[in-house]
């Protein structure tokens, strides 16, 4: 264990914060252990204040009618353009989307791009956060279409919170959940809700219990709709029988596999087509149907599969929504459940290869609390593995990211240049490539650190004429930068070459 106060509060800011700000070491190095419990327990942790931000349903409803006007417009065009044959008009290519439509940025300057404010279509007015350091929003009523225009809106929020956060611990767990329980933007009509889904699913249940969470996960339009769930319905169900469609599996299995019990656990093939029967009916409202519920959730029953279903050694009976409910509660508390969550949680916060012991009391804890998430992280801290196990985690790069922008407050004035850097370091916002969301080991981004040499480099030339690179390495290092590191720093040919260098060091990379 550190015996140096500044050491451990530097290495507790990089391990479980988001990296120091000026007088964050000072300010914590009295009792290290004893802030993070403190951030544990403040009111509202995880949640955004003070947000105008569109509900998951309200969000649907706006993109629903942006396709709809656009679509109207398209066909509209086609006729002016068959009743007027004289008049020659530009092709559209909606095939092709511009590069902020399909939530790509020009590659060039990622971090040095400076667009303008965002004004809601409504009159609203600017959309503000009270927070201290923010990367200016994006004009609603115009550039990327709607769907767009929420998601960068949402990435704002999201990008803000954990540049202002003091340490940031709460605020690591919530990317930790949302990773944990990933849907994705590059599924069409989850673009508009990714952020609301885990403003709404994740962040009220980041201190709560794991299986309030689990509940508030899969019943949300954003997860029904990545998942396909949406649309699945019962082969014996009245919508099945007149319909001809049926079941779709994939929210089971990915509950089941990697949401509670873990890959290759206790479940079959069986459970997963039985644990598939008793969802069908969980659904959306069509926005097209009701333009005031539209885009909610709701549960169908013409679309359930009727009977009671045998999952996981459990009988369940035919009761509709509550069927679902039952089955999601017992895989909540299951042990399978608790080892595999405990050893996420030790494995994102500790080490590749989480240390035994650690597992096992996490485990224990989950279960005698009934899957308590704030004891667990409080266990999480309060374990001596927690402080001895060396420094060897690679930062994620959305982590990465947000620490050298708090380390040299180099935030651009818009949020995209941010997501952008997200996107060539190969962790696009709420983008992963599959529903096990972005890897969490050290192998799967080790071969892109040459990549962030390109981000530090522009970071460093925004800041360079009034950030002291030994003034920067004292806030974000202190005693954890080595000689070597000083010495390179000492050694640089320029400000931003020296600026760039610290950004790049291992202590600054590893948590």
């Amino acid at each position: 264990m550190a015996t140096d106060p500044k050491m451990e509060a530097a290495s507790a800011l990089h391990r479980y914060g988001f990296g120091p700000k000026a007088g964050s070491i000072a300010a914590i190095a009295s009792d290290p252990r004893g802030a993070l419990l403190a951030e544990l327990e403040r009111a509202g942790g995880g949640r955004i204040a003070g947000s105008d931000l569109l509900s998951s349903a309200s969000a649907a409803r706006e993109a629903f009618n942006f396709q709809q006007q656009r679509r109207a417009a398209r066909l509209a065009q086609r006729s002016d353009a068959n009743a007027n044959p004289s008049v020659r008009t530009l092709p559209q290519n909606p095939a092709r989307p511009s590069p902020t439509e399909n939530g790509m940025e020009p590659k060039d300057g990622a971090m040095e791009q400076r667009p303008p404010q965002v004004v809601r279509p409504n009159g609203s007015g600017t959309v503000t956060n009270n927070t201290a350091a923010t990367a200016q929003p994006v004009p609603r009523n115009q550039g990327p279409g709607v769907p767009q225009q929420i998601y960068l809106e949402e990435a704002k929020a999201h990008v803000d919170a954990a540049l202002n956060a003091e340490i940031g611990f709460v605020e690591r767990l919530v990317w930790f959940w949302s990773n944990h329980f990933c849907v994705s933007a590059d599924k069409g009509p989850v673009r508009a809700l990714c952020g609301a889904y885990e403003r709404e699913a994740i962040r009220p249940h980041v201190l709560g219990r794991f299986a309030d969470m689990l509940m508030a996960v899969e019943s949300h339009p954003a997860m029904l709709l990545y998942l396909d769930n949406a649309r699945s319905i019962g082969p014996n169900s009245i919508a099945g029988i007149n319909r001809g469609r049926g079941l779709n599996e994939n929210l089971a299995r990915e509950i089941l596999e990697l949401h509670t019990l873990g890959v290759r656990t206790v479940y079959t093939q069986d459970d997963v087509t039985r644990f598939a029967n008793v969802i069908t009916g969980w659904t959306i409202i069509p926005p097209r149907m009701d333009p005031t519920r539209g885009g909610e959730f709701t549960f169908n029953p013409r679309m359930h599969e009727p009977g009671p279903q045998k999952v996981v050694n459990r009988t369940y009976m035919d009761n509709g929504f509550d069927q679902g409910r039952a089955v999601l509660a017992d895989l909540a508390r299951h042990p399978a459940t608790a080892r595999h969550i405990s050893e996420k949680l030790a494995r994102h916060f500790i080490a590749d290869q989480p240390p035994p012991a650690l597992v096992e009391r996490l485990t224990k804890r989950f279960l005698d609390t009934d899957g308590n998430l704030k004891e667990m992280a409080k266990d999480l801290i309060r374990s001596e593995e927690a402080w001895t196990s060396p420094r060897t985690k690679i930062k994620r790069p959305g982590e990465w990211i947000i620490g050298a922008l708090r380390a040299t407050g180099a935030m651009p004035p818009d949020v995209r240049p941010v997501i952008q850097a997200q996107n060539l370091l190969g962790e696009p916002l709420w983008r992963p490539s599959a529903p096990k969301g972005f890897a969490d080991e050290n192998a799967a981004w080790i071969d892109g650190l040459a990549q962030r040499l390109d981000i530090a480099n522009q970071m460093a030339r925004r800041v360079a004429l009034l950030a002291d690179p030994n003034e920067i390495a004292e806030t974000t290092l202190g005693p954890l930068a080595s000689a070597e590191t000083r010495q390179a720093i000492a050694r640089a040919d320029s400000r931003p070459q020296a600026l760039a260098l610290l950004l790049m060091a291992p202590e600054f990379q590893r948590r």
